[in-house]
Formats: structure tokens, sequence, C-alpha cells
């Protein structure tokens, strides 16, 4: 973490790849169904505007989870060893050395 927040080493991100990865690890899908569903049954009962925001959250949500997925990679690695590991072994993650400013 140090190495990181000098400058030493640069990390970047396949964006598609760890969003993919996010979603599965939290099992996003399995939250976005059900809040889909329950939109649509807002907007058949007569709740239609109230259902349309509920669609559009299930819509939207998942969406800017997964293009924020690098930097919340990032953050919990530092954390937890073994989502680093996962992240690496992926291959969604490259970590490079950056040469010293002469």
């Amino acid at each position: 973490m140090a190495a990181y927040r000098a400058g030493r080493i640069v990390v970047t991100f396949e964006p598609k790849a760890a969003g993919r990865f996010l979603a599965a690890r939290t099992l996003l899908p399995l939250f976005v169904l059900p809040l889909l569903g329950l939109g649509v049954a807002l907007a058949l009962t007569g709740w239609i505007w109230t259902g349309l925001t509920v669609i559009a959250a299930g819509i939207i949500a998942p969406r800017l989870i997964k293009r924020s997925a690098p930097r919340f990679l990032l953050t919990q690695m530092f954390t937890d060893e073994r989502l680093y590991d996962d992240v690496v072994r992926a291959g969604i993650m490259q970590v490079t050395l950056q040469e010293p400013a002469a």
C-alpha cells in the first residue's frame, strides 16, 4: 500500500472484467431481478410512477456499481488479501513498477 501511495507502482484494471467480477462476487443479479419485479408489480397495481422509479433504480444501480468496480476493488484489496489473490488470479488487475524519476 505504501508503494502505491508513493507512486512506485501503477495498478491498472480491465474495467469491464472488474464489473463482471464484482457483480458475480456480490450476487448482484439476485438483488436486481426482485427489484425489477417489484417495480413491475407496483406499476401494474396503479402505482405507475413509483413502479417506474423502482424499475429505473433497478436498471441504473447495477451499471453504477459496475462502473465503480475498479475503485471499489482497489480499496477493498488493501484490507483483504484473499480478494487480492482472487483478482490477480482472474487476470483483472495488473501491477507494474514505475521507473523512478531521475
